[in-house]
């Protein structure tokens, strides 16, 4: 089935991907590609309305990402609607015969915007009816530059104490029954903005989508795309490493294929405490076949002695954990594909390209296969963000205890031991690590997290216990709060919370003395540490 899509153009953002992610949970497939993406591909896609993104960049500097004039007159002639968002506006504003030029006073963060005129964008903004003209509204701002002339046709529908132009509208009609071009200063993708949504939906109402976008959607046709990429004889094997996403993963492709999928849990010596006895209890009498255990530690841990740099690390875990499967598929008679659980986020970290956010780190399940594997790669959760995983989970009958269970790296303990990584210091966080997640739990703060967790740090200091002095490890606490880690603040524990946790971890694990908190956010910082 071919959906009704609207592409989001990424002009380089850190938050792109919550503008496609806010049109999904509105019924609304959305598809992000780059801003010079070439016009054939754009028009394959038949979009109903286009979204251009905000970026970093000021349009009137030299090398600004702009839209190819092609693309340009493509966007903007009325045919569909379009909405700029920050700089996307700006994108807008140029490419028509506006001016934007530095603000006298810039604006981040909180905001409070006044209507200026109840159409467009702010035609029912208000939460408790039709808006009026001088309601005013609260949203997120994040930009130095602003709107000095707006193009012909264009009218101001709404302003800021600071900025003119907060939202701008062209009613414009075409004859192919195209309508209007927004747009607007602030970001309504983050969840700041309070009616960011409701903006959201009404520009999808002027696009005339039928919202037919579901998860229950989304597995039917999944399913019949695996069974057309694997065929009716086709064999696959996936890495379950009892995680949301591989258990997803794993359902989703079982119920395309059967008893054609072989699971393998890989023990890879870098995994949290009673997790590979944990995983075969969750995963007994679910499967057509039973789960395969490789028992690899020894051979991970020996791939990483004296390797201290994160990208190291991960590209040999990546590439010892390929090895194990390719022996594992050779020992159940050979598979013609691996699953792999790569989520949309995924995808976008690891790709740097000019408009969308550049590299911060190799993802674990992203960057394909050695050349000398003949498997093909299945990945069916590839369109996906964590939280429609964790719906469609749910939607396959998965138990929610798994489905709700906090992310884990795919290198495991690996990137939480920060420098040389050694059973010995793995040992040391597993128990710290399971105090944090037995404390938390007690607490009933579990699901209000995204993520927490212990790093031990290559760092000693002096301690004092009983009467005498100790040089041992320090321990860092990493508890987050997001919902799809794009983005992530860290979380306000209780400091009482802090407290136990802390006190336990230096009176039952022998070798750390220190205990700290991280309240870094994502970004600057990222969620795991390396």
């Amino acid at each position: 089935m071919k959906h009704e899509t609207l592409l989001v153009l990424d002009f380089g953002s850190q938050v792109t991907q919550l503008i496609a992610r806010r049109v999904r949970e509105l019924g609304v497939f959305a598809e992000i590609l780059p801003y010079d993406a070439p016009l054939e591909l754009l028009r394959s896609h038949a979009p109903k309305g286009i979204i251009l993104s905000g970026g970093p960049s000021s349009i009137y500097d030299e090398g600004a990402p702009r839209l190819a004039p092609e693309v340009l007159a493509w966007c903007l002639n009325g045919e569909r609607p379009v909405l700029g968002i920050c700089y996307g506006m700006f994108v807008m504003v140029d490419g028509l015969g506006g001016k934007v030029r530095p603000a006298s006073e810039r604006e981040f963060g909180h905001a409070m915007i006044t209507v200026d005129a109840a159409k467009g964008p702010m035609a029912e903004i208000a939460a408790d009816g039709p808006t009026q003209i001088g309601h005013e509204e609260p949203v997120w701002m994040s930009h130095g530059d602003e709107v000095e002339s707006l193009p012909a046709g264009f009218e101001t529908v709404a302003h800021s104490r600071s900025c003119a132009h907060a939202a701008i509208y062209a009613a414009h009609k075409s004859a192919t029954g195209g309508h209007g071009m927004w747009g607007v200063q602030f970001h309504p993708e983050v969840t700041h903005t309070r009616r960011g949504s409701a903006l959201l939906g009404q520009f999808l109402d002027l696009c005339s989508f039928s919202r037919d976008w579901s998860m229950g959607v989304f597995v039917e046709e999944a399913v019949a795309r695996i069974r057309e990429q694997v065929g009716d004889t086709g064999t696959v094997i996936c890495g379950l490493s009892g995680g949301v996403d591989s258990s997803v993963a794993a359902a989703l492709v079982e119920r395309a294929i059967g008893e054609r999928l072989h699971c393998i849990f890989v023990d890879n010596g870098l995994l949290r405490k009673a997790e590979r006895q944990q995983v075969e209890a969750m995963f007994s009498g679910r499967l057509h076949n039973p789960l395969v255990v490789a028992d690899a530690g020894a051979l991970f841990l020996a791939q990483l002695e004296g390797v201290t740099d994160p990208e190291v690390k991960r590209k040999r875990i990546g590439a010892t954990f390929i090895e194990v499967f390719d022996e594992r598929a050779n020992a159940l008679g050979g598979a013609d594909y691996l699953v792999q659980g790569t989520l949309y986020p995924d995808v976008i970290e690891s790709v740097s390209a000019r408009g969308p956010s550049a590299t911060i780190k190799t993802h674990h399940n992203v960057g394909g296969l050695p050349e000398h594997m003949k498997m093909g790669v299945v990945e069916p959760l590839r369109e996906l963000f964590k939280d429609e995983v964790r719906q469609l989970g749910l939607h396959l009958g998965l138990p929610e205890s798994m489905v709700w269970r906090h992310p884990f790296p795919g290198p495991g303990l690996a990137v939480r031991v920060l420098g040389e990584v050694t059973e010995a210091r793995c040992a040391v966080l597993r128990e710290a690590d399971a105090i944090i997640i037995e404390e938390v739990v007690k607490a009933g703060l579990y699901r209000d997290l995204w993520q927490v967790f212990g790093v031990l740090l290559p760092v000693q200091s002096v301690g004092v216990m009983g009467d005498a002095r100790t040089y041992e490890n320090a321990l860092a606490v990493r508890a987050v709060q997001s919902v799809d880690a794009m983005t992530a603040d860290w979380a306000h524990l209780p400091y009482e919370l802090l407290g136990t946790i802390s006190n336990r971890i230096i009176n039952e694990v022998r070798g750390i003395n220190r205990v700290c908190y991280d309240i870094s956010s994502k970004p600057p910082a990222t969620i795991e540490w390396e």
